[in-house]
């Protein structure tokens, strides 16, 4: 109840050109959001290495309007990969994308268009030695989603996708990708969703979360526990086992960028793999908004922040 209030609000456009155009939301933003621009990713992505954190990239924009834009978005996140490439970055780290972004929603011939630039996408992305995952969005995008996803894998099986737990289909469709070699991330999922298709309370999300995590493991998948939640990062701990050294891990644990960056680097030393979600770009609001609805304390010390300023 608390996100979908926070979202509705958020969703207001009146206010959300007061929160655009303040500048006192911009030292608060750079909390979660590290830059627009490559420069600012880029040397996101370097400190984490310095902490023994991998990244996934995400160029934020999800409010494509035009086929132009959508194709801007392919270039931009080529000369993203390109840029890790020449910076030694691909090797570990990889770029996140949603298909909104790429067109999806532009009229019937959306989802086709979008899995066309996802192929030269990937494409590009593969041949810079840099992993995609597919961004998950609202439930009515989740089949169309899927769908790009096994077009993706036909060329590149390492192609990554999303699931929320907070979807009633969601088990089901962790069995369908409960196989080797899938990388899928597991998330709560973060878009305000009706009572027919998704849980309600935060108890149900949570106990789908870990049965969707158990059934990804069970099938040899390899799960990217995308949570800051302590209890379910210590049921991670039990079910990955002990790190597997300097061989491949079994899964491994995504955070937010900015968000229990203790908690990141204590897991890490551990011997874990952790990758940190760095989004950049000038299209932060609809992210931001996310991030706010998820925890109330977030939107606490955004408040604070404010009026401390």
């Amino acid at each position: 109840m608390f996100g979908q209030l926070v979202l509705g609000v958020a969703g207001n456009g009146s206010v959300r050109s007061v929160v655009t155009r303040s500048g006192l939301s911009r030292p608060v933003v750079c909390r979660f959001v590290p830059g627009e621009d490559v420069e600012a990713a880029l040397g996101a992505v370097t400190a984490l290495r310095t902490r023994g954190l991998r990244a996934t990239l995400d160029v934020l924009g999800e409010d494509v309007t035009d086929p132009a834009q959508a194709d801007a978005t392919v270039e931009a996140y080529s000369q993203l990969v390109d840029r890790l490439a020449d910076a030694g970055l691909a090797e570990g780290d990889e770029v996140s994308v949603k298909l909104s972004a790429l067109g999806q929603a532009l009229g019937p011939d959306g989802p086709r268009a979008a899995t066309e630039r996802a192929h030269r996408l990937v494409e590009r992305a593969t041949a810079r030695g840099v992993d995609v995952t597919l961004d998950m969005e609202g439930s009515a995008t989740v089949d169309a989603t899927l769908e790009t996803l096994r077009s993706l894998r036909a060329d590149v099986p390492r192609v990554g996708c999303v699931l929320q737990s907070m979807l009633h289909r969601t088990l089901a469709d962790a069995r369908d990708l409960a196989h080797p070699g899938s990388r899928v991330r597991l998330v709560k999922g973060a878009y305000a969703e009706p009572a027919p298709v998704a849980h309600q309370h935060r108890a149900d999300v949570d106990r789908a979360w870990v049965r969707c995590l158990r059934v990804l493991l069970d099938g040899g998948a390899y799960p990217m526990a995308g949570t800051h939640d302590p209890r379910l990062v210590a049921i991670t701990e039990e079910l990955l086992g002990e790190p597997a050294g300097a061989g491949e891990p079994r899964g491994e644990f995504q955070m937010l960028y900015g968000i229990r960056t203790d908690e990141q680097e204590r897991l890490a030393a551990a011997g874990h793999r952790v990758r940190v979600y760095v989004p950049f770009g000038t299209d932060w609001y609809g992210y931001f908004s996310r991030r706010l609805a998820e925890r109330p304390a977030n939107l606490a010390f955004f408040a604070r922040s404010l009026v401390s300023r």
